[in-house]
C-alpha cells in the first residue's frame, strides 16, 4: 500500500524539510555575498514566486495523480493522456538525480557532523583565518576521516527512510523542522546583539542594482530552483503521499514561503556575525567552514553558538537527504517487490559507494579529472546544470501542454477558471524562459 501523510500540516513540514537544506543555510548566504546581497535576494524571491511556486504545484499535481514512485507515476500518466511511455524517463532522471546529489550531499553532511564536534571541543576558540583554513584543508585531505563522517551521516539518513512514511519520515520532520526554526531564531537573536545587525539587514534588503549582472540573475534563478528541490523527484514523491482534499496551490505557497524564510533568516543570522568580525561576505563556499568558525572563535559565547549553528546545518542537511533517496527506495519497493527496509539498505549502499568518489575528490583523487573536473565537481555540474534544468523543462511540457484540462483542474482543485488558466500559463511560460537561460 502506498503511504500517505497523516495530515496537511505534516505534509507542509515534510515538503519544507525536503526543500530546506544546505542550499538555504550554506549556499544562499555565500551566493548573496558573491552577487551583491540585496539585489540578488530580490531576484531570487521573484524567481521563487514566478517560477518556483508554479513548478512545485505542477510536480505535486503529477505526484498526487500518479500515487507511485516518479518513474511509475510518469508511465501511468503518460498512458492516461495518450502519449509515449518514454515519459517515464522524466521520472528516471529525477530519481537518479536525487541519488547522485545525495552521494555528495552526504559527504558535506558529514562535514557538519564533524564541525559540531570540533566546535564543542573548542577547536576554533581564538583561531585565526589562516588556522581555520588550514584546519579545513587538513580535514578534507584525510580520506579516512571523510569516509567515517560520510558513512555516519548516510546511516542516519537511511535509518529514517527505512521506517516508512508515517513511522520514519513523519516522525523526523515533526521534530526536526520546528527545531530548525527555533535554532534559526536563536541565532538571529544573537546576531541582533553584535552591533552589526542593521548592517546585515541593509546588505540583504537594500537593493543595489549596479551590482546585478546576467550571471547574478542566472545564479538567483538556479538557487530558487535548487532550493525548492524541484526536478529531482523529491517533491513528486512527497506529492504522491498528499491526502485528497489538500489544496496543492495553498500548500505550495506555504512551502515556498517557509523555504524562503529559512534562507533569509540564515542570511540575517550569518552576515551580522561576519561584519562584526571585519570579514567579507564574498568569501564564497568557504564562508561556512572557514570564515564563520573564526567568527565564532572570537565572539562572546561563540563556542555555544558555533555548536548551535552546525547543529542547524545538520538538521537542514538531514531533512533534505531523506527526501532525496525516497524516490529510489519507493521504486525498488514497487518494481522489485522488496521490503522497505531491504530497499533502503540497497539504495543506501549504492549511494554510499558513489559518495566515496566525492570523498576521494578532496584528497587522493584530487588530480583525477574528467573534462577538467574532479568527480565531485562533475557530479555537481551534471545534476545542477544538466539533469535538473532538463528535468524541469520536461516537467513544464508535460504539465502545461500534455495534461488534459479535466485532469489538471481536478487535481489542482481550482474552480475559478481565471486562476486555473494562470497556473497553466505559468507552467508553459517556464519552458521558453528556462530554455533561453540554459541554452
Amino acid at each position: 500500500m502506498h503511504g500517505q501523510w497523516s495530515s496537511r500540516w505534516i505534509y507542509i513540514l515534510a515538503a519544507t524539510g525536503a526543500a530546506v537544506g544546505l542550499g538555504n543555510i550554506w549556499k544562499f548566504p555565500y551566493l548573496a555575498g558573491e552577487h551583491g546581497g540585496s539585489a540578488f535576494v530580490l531576484v531570487y524571491l521573484v524567481c521563487v514566486a514566478a517560477i518556483g511556486i508554479p513548478m512545485m504545484m505542477a510536480e505535486v499535481m503529477l505526484g498526487r495523480r500518479g500515487r507511485q514512485s516518479p518513474v511509475n507515476t510518469m508511465r501511468t500518466l503518460a498512458k492516461e493522456v495518450g502519449v509515449s511511455s518514454q515519459w517515464q524517463w522524466l521520472g528516471i532522471s529525477g530519481t537518479l538525480a536525487g541519488v547522485l546529489i545525495l552521494s555528495y550531499y552526504s559527504v558535506i553532511g558529514g562535514w557538519t557532523l564533524a564541525y559540531i564536534v570540533k566546535s564543542a571541543m573548542g577547536t576554533f576558540t581564538g583561531a585565526t583565518g589562516e588556522a581555520a583554513t588550514n584546519l579545513f584543508a587538513q580535514f578534507v585531505s584525510d580520506p579516512l576521516t571523510l569516509f567515517f563522517w560520510h558513512t555516519l551521516f548516510l546511516v542516519m539518513t537511511m535509518g529514517i527512510v527505512a521506517r516508512g512514511v508515517q513511522g520514519g519520515l513523519e516522525q523526523a520532520v515533526r521534530y526536526l523542522m520546528p527545531s530548525l526554526f527555533v535554532l534559526l531564531v536563536v541565532l538571529v537573536g544573537y546576531a541582533m546583539t553584535t552591533g552589526f545587525f542593521t548592517t546585515g539587514l541593509s546588505f540583504l534588503f537594500t537593493p543595489d542594482f549596479s551590482r546585478l549582472s546576467g550571471t547574478s540573475m542566472l545564479a538567483a534563478m538556479g538557487q530558487a530552483f535548487f532550493s525548492l528541490s524541484l526536478g529531482m523527484g523529491t517533491i513528486m514523491i512527497y506529492g504522491s503521499y498528499v491526502p485528497e482534499g489538500t489544496s496543492i496551490a495553498q500548500t505550495s505557497v506555504a512551502i515556498a514561503i517557509a523555504d524562503s524564510l529559512v534562507a533569509l533568516l540564515a542570511g540575517m543570522a550569518i552576515f551580522p556575525i561576519v561584519f562584526s568580525q571585519g570579514m567579507q561576505p564574498e568569501a564564497g563556499p568557504s564562508l561556512i567552514f572557514e570564515t564563520l568558525p573564526v567568527a565564532f572563535g572570537h565572539m562572546p559565547g561563540g563556542l555555544a553558538f558555533g555548536v548551535l549553528f552546525f547543529i542547524l546545518l545538520l538538521v537542514a542537511a538531514w531533512t533534505s537527504s531523506i527526501s532525496l533517496i525516497e524516490p529510489a527506495v519507493t521504486l525498488c519497493v514497487e518494481n522489485f517487490r522488496m521490503t522497505r527496509r531491504t530497499a533502503a539498505i540497497w539504495c543506501g549502499l549504492f549511494t554510499w559507494v558513489l559518495g566515496l568518489g566525492t570523498v576521494f575528490s578532496f584528497n587522493i583523487g584530487v588530480e583525477t579529472t574528467l573534462f577538467d573536473m574532479t568527480f565531485f565537481e562533475l557530479l555537481d555540474f551534471l545534476t545542477s546544470n544538466l539533469m535538473l534544468p532538463l528535468g524541469g523543462i520536461a516537467l513544464a511540457i508535460f504539465s502545461g501542454w500534455l495534461m488534459t484540462p479535466q485532469v489538471s483542474q481536478s487535481e489542482l482543485q481550482m474552480q475559478d477558471m481565471t486562476g486555473y488558466q494562470l497556473c497553466k500559463c505559468s507552467f508553459a511560460f517556464w519552458l521558453p524562459l528556462r530554455c533561453s537561460l540554459f541554452s
